[in-house]
């Protein structure tokens, strides 16, 4: 069943986070993922905490694809310029 993420980011290094967006979507394709839509502004409604800086919107074909995403121990050095380069939350939803 496919499902959404969404990313919230607040960026700390703006310089490392797009040493990550150049690598993302290859990570994300690599388990069948991909970027549906995002925004380096985006309009917060409500937060409970600080405001993301970056919101994206990605699918994955499975809950299970997404989570091998982000536990592939090949993709560890770019989840970790995503993590030095800003605090991330990524929820997943079903689509």
């Amino acid at each position: 069943m496919p499902v959404q993420a969404i990313a919230m980011i607040t960026v700390t290094d703006k310089e490392v986070l797009g040493a990550y967006r150049e690598k993302a979507a290859d990570a994300l394709a690599k388990h069948g993922g991909q970027l549906v839509a995002a925004d380096p502004e985006p309009l917060v409604l409500e937060a409970a905490s600080d405001a993301p800086d970056i919101t994206a919107l990605l699918s994955f074909p499975t809950a299970e694809a997404a989570k091998a995403w982000r536990e592939d121990p090949e993709l560890a050095e770019i989840h970790a310029l995503r993590n030095k380069g800003g605090k991330s939350t990524i929820v997943l939803l079903p689509a």
